[in-house]
């Protein structure tokens, strides 16, 4: 059979066709587009200190040659889902960065409130926001504890986790335990890197 070779007014009806489909279907998702988290938004969690940069050496004060004073944090982006945070500084180059062993950890909170966006320098001494919880560090007490590195420089991973949960009252958990009662109920995260090596 010989083709039949659509008319002008054809071609142009076709054209409306597709024209109205594009314009009443929704666009399709594609790789490039963030996934919304679980009945949240897909903003990005952002954690930082006034008295650091990221891989910026942490102050003196901040540590065991100075008074051991808790560094001043901030955050923002924290997803609409969230009912708590959870705050781990920890140092992964014990004992040695040449040759790690161990991570040492500095501070553990958790139930720290959603609506919460700072703590204070020095907060760990009675300013930590209201039903904020407290773990166990490394020296097998409560609180902040600064970096006190043997030898070399190492880095001091301040990790800020949002929950879709509160957790329940855990006692003082060491840092491996809050990680394991928070698996599977993290909607966003993010982490601070400081440095220090003792001077003397």
């Amino acid at each position: 059979m010989k083709k039949r070779t659509p008319t002008p007014a054809t071609a142009l009806g076709r054209a409306l066709v597709v024209s109205l489909l594009v314009a009443v279907l929704p666009p399709r998702a594609t790789a490039a587009q963030p996934a919304a988290e679980k009945g949240g938004n897909a903003m990005t969690v952002t954690i930082t200190s006034s008295s650091f940069g990221d891989h910026g050496e942490i102050p003196r004060e901040c540590t065991c040659q100075g008074g051991d004073v808790s560094p001043p944090l901030a955050w923002a982006g924290i997803p609409t889902t969230a009912k708590s945070l959870v705050l781990i500084v920890d140092d992964p180059d014990a004992p040695d960065p040449r040759a790690p062993a161990m991570t040492w950890v500095h501070w553990v909170l958790y139930n720290i409130p959603a609506t919460a966006t700072a703590i204070a320098r020095g907060g760990s001494v009675g300013g930590l926001p209201e039903g904020t919880r407290e773990g166990l560090n490394s020296w097998k007490r409560t609180g902040y504890g600064g970096p006190c590195p043997p030898i070399g420089r190492h880095r001091y991973f301040h990790k800020l986790y949002a929950l879709d949960t509160l957790l329940p009252d855990l006692g003082e958990p060491t840092a491996a335990a809050l990680q394991k009662a928070m698996q599977g109920r993290v909607v966003g995260e993010a982490q601070l890197i400081g440095t220090y090596q003792k001077t003397e």
